[in-house]
């Protein structure tokens, strides 16, 4: 405990010691002393002018302007009235409206004000008590100007007549100190204190009266109070004389004590009081009043029956502005002869009032990541019975993640008591009850309601894990191929979602080359054209990212598949169709119906029904002699051969696919029909060139087996290298993890296994592709069991390997083949 103000008088003499004192509290001095709990109380004396200062609590709470006005100190007073003021700026506590001690407390000492100084952020309570001293503003007043007291002369000495009492609203040594009446010759003061320590007088009969000697007496009774300087009221006593009656009403008992409850209703009975008088006639009928003595605000309440003695219920009782009253009755008959009785009524308290819930501060929205014990609401909760009927329980609905604890008398603290989530719960209806504990109890509810803001807690999430995509190729720049969406459970900005590609390599190449995403809805556009052929399919990877600080992003990999078009033609692998000679078969005249004469061979490099090929035969030198296999390409006999057929037969064969639209390759075919190398020799050798051919047989025969031992090697270096490139590339390309562009390749060996539209095993061939499928090379041969006949592109008939064969005889002629005929199969089996 500290004192923050003192004064102290020094000068002698308890007179000069009070009057100094009272001087200085009219000029404003003030008492304060600090206690402990935050609690500061001042003294400062009524009917101050306003804006008088009245403590600096800075000083005194030990407190910082600074954090004054950053916690948005104010005043809470419960009443809603505030008679002191707070100078945030300067950190004083000021008079700001008149305050009138006997208005507040009337006689209550000490009479104190009180009120919280609250502080946020956070939140502090400072209780402040200022004591209203009392200055002697108010004389003593009687409520009559004049008194009228009618005595019989037989009344004899000692008898008391009951006097108005002087009122004077101040307290302590200013309030009623004192009576004195003035002459005393007849009459002397007897001065009288009620159990609430309020002072009345009764005049005592001194001397007894002679009617006949003086009828009428005045008096003045003056009441002094004990301020400085002092002052007084006075009232004026006509005692009139009557003629004698000799007996004096008795009360049957000097004191009636009763106990009402609170709620009695209107014209209820309190008591019935009595007195007796042994005169009679006239002298015994006895009046009941009640004396001048008694209370104005008991007489607002209560009443009695001049005749009979009941004292009823006039006005509402309420235990809460008094708890107990007291009654003066006065007894008179008709001599005017009286005596008095006390009634004291004790009020019982009856639970009628309910608790009180007060909102002194409140945060309408909190964060959703507030940690537990977070401060919500402050709340004032007080109810105005007493005992069991102004206990309080407080109380909150269940399953809510907040708790109420009590700070301290009457104020209750709402706080969270878990960890919250918007996303589950975005706003309570907090409703808090206050129950009494009176019997039946009286609650009171009062209901918050508390948003939860947002946090960025949670990232986007798209609808499913991973997303396939279909475009066709050759789109145009800019086509919409698919759009992804992710959903964020958060709100306002931090639900604000962004999407972006994420930089990955497709077939070398960063992703941003072939395509882009549209940031705000997610839509994914093709950048370039795509071509089925080189790029069949690649994945990429979308982010979605919100718009909180910091953000936070989830990615789905989007695989988009390149849908095939017929935009390629059939090629044909063979026969090989070239600038110079081309190849020729020879079906002879013997060959049954059905006789496969050759294998049209063609590829498609699109897919699917695309590729799907059909062959027809579109002209022919004699239609009936042949046809094509629609599946696969074979060229068979449809009849037997006859002598008056032509030697030279010229086929075109068109090669479709299945696509929309249709697209479609021709070759020609050149056929032979003959029996021996003889017949074809007459029919397609030129005599001219036969001696010179046949003079340079040998030496073609040579030059053709060193050719032939020459593509051997060259052919087994080509195969080593191409499959050191290919196990390269595919190391390569498992490293890089990427999708590099498909080059077509067609296998060195095609067989024909039930009508597939390949070659059979006796025909072997190898193509060498490009990057370009309408640049590829083929190279072929055909097994020793056939025999190849070379047209050139001028239309001579040559027969190169037949003239040659001629000048040798048959052994020769069947070794030398034979020798070739091993190194092109072992060529082919390579």
């Amino acid at each position: 405990m500290r004192f923050l103000c003192s004064l102290d008088s020094r000068i002698s003499g308890s007179t000069v010691r009070v009057s100094t004192w009272l001087t200085m509290r009219l000029v404003g001095f003030a008492f304060v002393m600090a206690i402990a709990h935050g609690q500061v109380r001042y003294s400062i004396p009524e009917e101050m002018n306003k804006g008088s200062f009245v403590g600096n609590i800075v000083q005194d709470l030990g407190l910082d302007v600074k954090r004054l006005k950053a916690g948005r100190s104010r005043i809470f007073t419960e009443d809603s009235r505030e008679y002191i003021g707070l100078n945030v700026d300067k950190g004083t506590l000021v008079v700001r409206e008149r305050i009138d001690r006997e208005e507040l407390c009337a006689q209550v000492s000490p009479c104190s004000i009180h009120f919280q100084i609250i502080l946020e952020n956070p939140v502090e309570l400072h209780r402040i008590d200022a004591e209203i001293l009392d200055i002697n503003d108010h004389a003593p007043a009687f409520v009559r100007k004049e008194i009228s007291v009618e005595i019989a002369e037989s009344v004899a000495s000692g008898a008391r007549f009951s006097l108005d009492s002087a009122h004077d609203p101040d307290v302590g040594l200013n309030t009623l100190q004192r009576y004195t009446l003035n002459p005393t010759d007849y009459f002397t003061l007897k001065e009288l204190s009620r159990s609430d320590g309020t002072k009345y007088v009764e005049m005592v009969l001194k001397t007894p009266l002679d009617r006949e000697e003086q009828e009428q007496h005045n008096l003045i009774l003056t009441a002094f109070d004990g301020g400085t300087p002092q002052k007084s009221g006075t009232v004026k006593i006509t005692v009139t004389v009557l003629d004698a009656n000799d007996n004096s009403p008795v009360f049957s008992q000097p004191i009636y004590r009763v106990s009402l409850s609170e709620n009695i209703p209107r014209d209820s009975l309190v008591v019935t009081v009595s007195a007796t008088d042994k005169d009679k006639g006239s002298n015994s009928e006895i009046a009941y009043s009640f004396s001048q003595s008694t209370g104005i605000e008991a007489m607002d309440l209560f009443t009695i029956d001049s005749d009979n003695g009941k004292i009823t219920v006039k006005g509402v009782l309420d235990f809460e502005k008094s708890k107990q009253y007291e009654l003066n009755v006065e007894a008179v008959d008709k001599g005017g002869q009286a005596d008095t009785s006390k009634v004291f009524i004790e009020i019982i308290d009856v639970n009628d009032n309910y608790p009180v819930i007060s909102v002194i501060s409140f945060s309408n929205a909190i964060p959703e990541d507030s940690v537990p014990d977070s401060v919500i609401s402050i709340l004032n909760i007080k109810d105005t019975d007493s005992g069991k009927n102004g206990q309080i329980k407080c109380s909150m609905n269940s399953d809510l993640p907040f708790r109420i604890k009590l700070t301290s008398s009457n104020f209750y603290t709402l706080v969270t008591d878990r960890i919250l989530d918007r996303e589950m719960i975005s706003e309570y209806n907090i409703t808090i009850t206050a129950t009494d504990e009176g019997s039946p109890s009286l609650s009171t509810n009062k209901t918050l309601m508390l948003k939860i803001s947002d946090v960025n807690d949670n990232a986007p999430v798209f609808q499913r894990h991973s997303y396939t995509a279909y475009v066709m190729e050759n789109n145009s720049p800019g086509v919409f191929i698919f759009a992804v969406t992710a959903t964020d459970r958060d709100s306002g900005n931090n639900a604000r979602i962004s999407y972006f590609l994420e930089d990955l390599s497709v077939n070398g190449v960063s992703a941003s080359s072939y395509i882009s995403v549209n940031a705000e809805s997610g839509e994914i556009l093709a950048i370039r054209s795509f071509d089925f052929e080189q790029t069949k399919e690649f994945n990429i990877r979308v982010k979605a990212q919100d718009g909180g600080n910091p953000p936070l992003s989830s990615n789905v990999s989007v695989k988009i598949i390149i849908q095939d078009q017929n935009d390629n033609a059939p090629q044909i692998l063979y026969p090989v169709q070239t600038g110079g000679s081309v190849v020729a078969e020879m079906v002879p005249r013997s060959a049954d119906v059905g006789y496969l004469v050759t294998k049209v061979v063609a590829v498609d490099v699109d897919s699917g029904q695309n590729a799907w090929l059909s062959y027809k035969l579109l002209k022919a030198t004699d239609r009936a002699l042949f046809e094509v296999g629609l599946q696969n390409g074979e060229i068979r006999t449809v009849r037997q051969v006859t002598d008056k057929d032509a030697v030279k037969q010229k086929l075109t064969v068109v090669v479709e696919d299945n696509g929309q639209p249709s697209r479609s390759a021709t070759v020609n075919v050149n056929v032979v029909v003959a029996d021996t190398f003889p017949e074809v020799l007459s029919e397609f050798t030129d005599s001219t060139h036969e001696k010179e051919y046949n003079d340079n047989l040998t030496f073609y025969l040579v030059l053709a087996l060193a050719v032939v031992s020459f593509l051997f090697i060259v052919s087994i270096i080509a195969i080593l290298s191409v499959k050191c490139y290919r196990w390269r590339r595919e190391r390569m390309f498992y490293k890089s993890g990427a999708n590099l562009p498909v080059i077509p390749y067609y296998p060195p060996l095609y067989a024909d296994v039930g009508g597939t539209g390949t070659l059979q095993h006796m025909y072997n061939y190898e193509a060498y592709r490009t990057t370009d499928s309408r640049k590829s090379d083929l190279k072929y041969s055909r097994p020793p069991t056939e025999s190849i006949i070379s047209l050139d592109s001028s239309g001579a008939q040559t027969l190169t390997l037949a003239q040659s064969m001629k000048t040798y005889d048959d052994s020769d002629q069947v070794r030398f083949i034979t020798e070739i005929d091993v190194h092109i199969s072992f060529l082919l089996f390579i």
